[in-house]
């Protein structure tokens, strides 16, 4: 054998024992194991979770209960990982002051950004819970409506419904918001609506003329009910580019902070105005 051999040999065998190129110790090796180690995973997230749920009070585990059956097969195991790390989220559940108005906010997943920067602006000025859901569109709103309110006296209802009913025929929007108000209205608390924040054009997807037809059979309604409009659209439209997420409806971390602040200024004033 010659030197060059003999060195080709001893190099293949130090290359196929480094460590970058064996096995890390754990790693599936294909989709059934992976989806195993995943299922695993969700198991003990669950155990955790039931754990965590056992200690808190009475009320607070109704909560979780309703959460379990309406958050979803996309948002609950969110919400079990978050609470299982000790992560607070949209969904936490609010100890109410029973010197403060309820604020009851009802909305998607926009709504769902900015839930906690509404809390953290109304501390100490109202309790500001939100529906056990993302909202979806209004079809979901009729059906779940009940559900969303509760038992609880609320003070005003914060509410939107658009980007999940851009492809609802405008009769049928207009008439399931008109549903959706007389029965809101029926709690007694002060309604308030606010529009939808704008879609970018994104073809087979997105279209942003479908929020600005909703948006304004939307205000024909709420005008009709002398329900006050956040303006959402408007507020955020001219820093799109910087806050929204490029193609989609979503927005940054910014972005979200900048929709909770101005939500929680609006619903102020109407505070100030009660």
């Amino acid at each position: 054998m010659t030197r060059l051999s003999i060195f080709l040999l001893l190099f293949v065998s130090l290359f196929s024992a480094s460590p970058l190129h064996a096995r890390v110790k754990g790693e599936p090796t294909n989709a059934a194991e992976a989806e195993a180690e995943k299922a695993k995973a969700e198991a003990e997230t669950d155990r955790k979770y039931r754990a965590w749920v056992e200690t808190l009070s009475p009320a607070r585990q109704a909560w979780e209960e309703v959460l379990q059956s309406e958050l979803g097969n996309f948002y609950l195991p969110i919400h079990k990982r978050q609470k299982v790390a000790g992560q607070s989220n949209a969904w936490d559940f609010v100890e109410d002051d029973p010197a403060l108005p309820r604020i009851l906010l009802i909305g998607d997943s926009v709504s769902r950004a900015y839930t906690q920067t509404v809390r953290k602006q109304l501390a100490g000025k109202a309790n500001v819970h939100r529906a056990p859901a993302n909202c979806g569109p209004t079809k979901t709103g009729v059906s779940k409506l009940d559900v969303w309110l509760g038992d609880g006296k609320w003070d005003f209802i914060h509410f939107n419904f658009g980007i999940h009913d851009r492809k609802t025929p405008i009769p049928e929007y207009t008439e399931r918001l008109e549903t959706l108000i007389a029965r809101m209205k029926e709690t007694g608390a002060t309604l308030l609506w606010a529009n939808t924040t704008p879609l970018p054009d994104v073809p087979g997807k997105w279209s942003s003329q479908s929020v600005v037809e909703r948006n304004a059979a939307a205000a024909e309604v709420m005008k009709k009910h002398g329900i006050a409009t956040d303006d959402l659209f408007g507020a955020i439209s001219p820093r799109l580019k910087e806050l929204q997420n490029p193609g989609d409806c979503h927005f940054s971390g910014e972005g979200n902070a900048f929709l909770g602040k101005t939500v929680a200024e609006f619903l102020e004033a109407q505070l100030a105005d009660r």
